[in-house]
């Protein structure tokens, strides 16, 4: 879909059929970002079903965010080798699947493995929905199509605890996975209808990076396997130590690798020689970071500190998805004119001092505040996601677009599922506590008050508000000069 300009030269209007479009890739980016916290407010049930300690369950949770990480480089080598609409609807079958044998794991094994495969449908949806919808868009209209892609990001994970909320007080657990299995067919009948055909292949097939493959998955898995174990074992087990060294390890020799191979890597390492891309990309790994913590926080905090019932704290979520619904189409109409300068580090702010509350709550801290700290903390979070986006689309050159988006989503997903080791990891004090106490949930609280701290000063990093489209034949890959402060 290309670009068209209205009269005077103004950016045109987001048609019907780009709105279309981006409508049809929400209903299946929603799923994925839902079903990232959907099981967030039962972690105690399943817990209790199936007999297993935080340590073990969290992986329920963990194995998700983990597997849509590891799913999306091979995604991007996918899109460009077999085309977007095939493998989008590979990755909504996938997610169906998945969800399918869910509903039915017979044990806590059995359970997190069907995550992982609920996971890796997730990671393929992900990154074909932005390059599709920003390539749609064009640079001219990216800052207000990520403002409407951005509600599966950061609504869909805010949603997720208050509809696992609903189904587990009406219903038993089964059905928060239940649930996927309409609108997944819905979303795939749907992108059958409204994308367009593949182009057929031209030129010699595109090599898959499997070395890089082999090096940066198991890399990501081995940091996060330990930090989960610390939180039952300590730091100083052998399991942790061996899983942080492999984990390094396995990192190391994947930068080598990138810059070295004659092929394109599955994270390409050259992107972050830009200022702009490498602040964009920090700020979305510690959104997910922070984003993610929270939302597997709230949940606990309100059943054990508080002793709400799971639809009570799921409820309690509400201004939190409240503050994030409101604040995404503000950012979306602001950020092509105010810049991802001045709104990101205004939403890290507001992230941060929700948090903070948190940290000094205990079980006689008043509702109203809490209520008062999580729509704070949810504006602040859709003031970050969408100018965040398009100013990332706005660092790199158009071949670049789609490793760009594999980049952003990796360490998204890798930022929200070391942010949940992180927060399980201190709510068991390093292996200290079997239970988490109210102390351990204001120590835990004060990581995504960390990681807002860092997203504002990344965020003045980010490009102003942009300027002028460049002239054609501009360098490629320069930073964008016409960006205003």
């Amino acid at each position: 879909m290309a670009v068209t300009k209205a009269a005077g030269g103004e950016p045109a209007r987001l048609d019907a059929a780009l709105l279309t479009l981006v409508g049809v890739m929400v209903l299946g980016g929603m799923m994925s970002y839902l079903d990232a916290t959907i099981v967030n407010v039962g972690i105690s049930t399943l817990g209790g079903e199936f007999h297993a300690t935080l340590a073990t369950i969290e992986w329920v949770t963990t194995g998700y965010l983990l597997a849509v990480a590891l799913a999306i480089p091979p995604a991007g080598w996918a899109v460009v080798r077999f085309g977007a609409k095939r493998m989008w609807l590979v990755g909504l079958s996938v997610f169906l699947i998945g969800s399918t044998l869910c509903a039915f794991a017979p044990n806590t094994e059995s359970l997190i493995a069907f995550r992982v495969v609920q996971g890796f449908g997730g990671g393929m949806v992900d990154p074909i929905m932005m390059t599709v919808v920003a390539g749609a868009a064009g640079p001219a209209r990216v800052g207000r199509v990520m403002g409407l892609v951005s509600v599966p990001i950061t609504l869909g994970p805010v949603l997720g605890p208050l509809i696992g909320g609903l189904l587990l007080d009406n219903f038993s657990w089964e059905w928060m996975f239940l649930v996927n299995i309409p609108f997944a067919l819905a979303a795939i009948v749907l992108a059958i209808r409204v994308l367009p055909a593949d182009p057929p292949p031209s030129g010699d097939p595109v090599p898959f990076d499997a070395l890089g493959g082999a090096l940066l998955s198991p890399g990501f898995a081995a940091i996060v396997f330990a930090l989960s174990r610390a939180g039952s074992d300590g730091f100083g087990s052998t399991e942790v130590i061996t899983g942080l060294a492999v984990g390094v390890a396995l990192f190391a020799a994947y930068a080598v690798h990138a810059l070295r191979t004659t092929v394109t890597p599955l994270l390409d390492l050259r992107l972050f020689s830009s200022k702009g891309f490498s602040a964009g990309v920090t700020t979305m790994f510690l959104l997910g970071g922070g984003l993610f913590s929270l939302l597997f926080l709230l949940p606990l905090y309100y059943q054990q500190v508080h002793g709400h019932s799971v639809l009570e704290s799921g409820l309690l979520l509400a201004p939190l998805g409240l503050g994030t619904l409101i604040g995404m189409p503000v950012a979306g109409n602001l950020a092509d004119r105010a810049g991802a300068r001045r709104l990101v580090p205004a939403g890290a702010l507001l992230i941060g001092a929700g948090a903070l509350v948190f940290t000094g709550s205990g079980p006689g801290t008043s509702q109203v505040a809490l209520t008062a700290a999580q729509f704070a903390a949810g504006f602040g979070m859709g003031l970050v996601g969408a100018p965040t986006m398009g100013s990332v689309y706005r660092t790199v050159p158009g071949d670049a677009v789609a490793g760009a988006t594999g980049a952003v989503f990796i360490l998204n997903q890798i930022g929200a599922s070391l942010g949940i080791a992180v927060v399980a990891l201190i709510l068991q004090g390093g292996g200290s506590y079997t239970t988490p106490t109210a102390d351990t949930f204001a120590h835990a609280f004060w990581w995504p008050v960390a990681a807002a701290v860092v997203v504002f000063v990344a965020g003045l990093l980010l490009p102003g508000r942009p300027g002028p489209e460049p002239a054609v034949g501009a360098a490629a890959g320069a930073e964008p000069a016409a960006d205003h402060a």
